[in-house]
């Protein structure tokens, strides 16, 4: 299984503790998943998608919870298709129904439908528990989230732009930094920062995925910080091994074309020592000097015949 299956398994089976937080769950997927028949402005049946198995079940489970009333699949009426999606149905005409669109305010007290355009009531999330069911459920119906070895993605693929903007703001209230993009005929709502999407996770209490996640982050980190460093010593060395081997050369042009018994003593001891230890670095070859000189000296002297050289060619 892929990591986001993996997350939306785990987070099927948590459940709000409260009722307020069942009905935010319920409205999540209502909001994200469903399709209400009307008959004369009266919403007479209530279907959801069924790709998802697990977000039927979990739906019918909140309704248990919530209402204390057990319900099933309404074997007897058919699947639905709207605009090219399958729909099944799940809630009939009845008390059950109206109390369950009224509870998550999709419907007020008058039988006014709030349609799914406009987004969920902010009745549904006022509190930070109700916030937190909210986005639980909504990501287990349109969320989505990269392999972490591959990169750091989770997005909630919106059919409406409100319902983007709404959700957008459930999750910066955790300071969590989402933004909004037009892919088609969808309004997809994003994390990519490794930090945010982790804090997410513990938003909506999957702390296993969470743990899965940051142990990943933590060697993809370390590899990272290896790589780095590994990539700044063969740069250190190659600079070395440059400087160098134009130090060697500058010597020998110098030994051919104008003789060490021409030098200045420090720089023909200078010369002989760069040629006897061709690999060694200027601390090394400050040692092998008598007196020693240090690494600054080396580096004058050094630099004095590579001038020389450069004014006999």
């Amino acid at each position: 299984m892929s990591f986001s299956s993996d997350v939306k398994e785990e987070l099927a089976k948590r459940i709000g503790a409260s009722r307020h937080c069942r009905l935010a769950e319920i409205a999540a997927i209502v909001n994200s998943t469903g399709y209400i028949e009307l008959k004369n402005g009266k919403p007479i049946m209530l279907y959801l998608q069924p790709d998802n198995e697990a977000v039927i079940r979990k739906f019918f489970t909140l309704i248990k919870k919530a209402f204390n009333i057990g319900t099933s699949f309404l074997e007897e009426s058919p699947d639905i298709k709207v605009n090219g999606r399958v729909y099944r149905p799940v809630l009939g005409e009845g008390e059950l129904l109206e109390s369950c669109l009224k509870a998550i305010r999709v419907i007020d007290g008058d039988g006014n439908l709030r349609p799914f355009e406009e987004g969920v009531s902010p009745l549904i999330t006022g509190k930070s528990c109700c916030k937190r069911a909210f986005i639980r459920d909504s990501f287990l119906c349109i969320g989505s989230i990269s392999d972490p070895n591959k990169g750091y993605h989770l997005e909630f693929v919106c059919d409406y732009e409100n319902q983007a903007l709404r959700l957008q703001e459930i999750i910066e209230s955790f300071d969590i930094e989402a933004r909004i993009v037009r892919r088609k005929k969808y309004f997809v709502l994003y994390v990519k920062e490794g930090s945010g999407i982790v804090d997410l996770l513990n938003i909506m209490e999957a702390p296993i995925s969470l743990m899965n996640l940051e142990n990943l982050r933590i060697v993809k980190e370390m590899r990272n910080s290896i790589n780095r460093r590994v990539n700044c010593e063969v740069a250190n060395i190659t600079k070395t091994v440059n400087a160098a081997t134009k130090q060697i050369e500058d010597i020998t042009y110098i030994r051919d074309f104008y003789g060490f018994n021409r030098l200045q003593e420090s720089l023909r001891e200078m010369a002989e020592v760069r040629l006897e230890h061709p690999d060694a670095t200027l601390l090394e070859l400050g040692k092998y000097l008598d007196p020693p000189v240090g690494k600054s000296g080396v580096n004058h002297r050094l630099r004095k015949l590579s001038e020389l050289a450069d004014k006999l060619r």
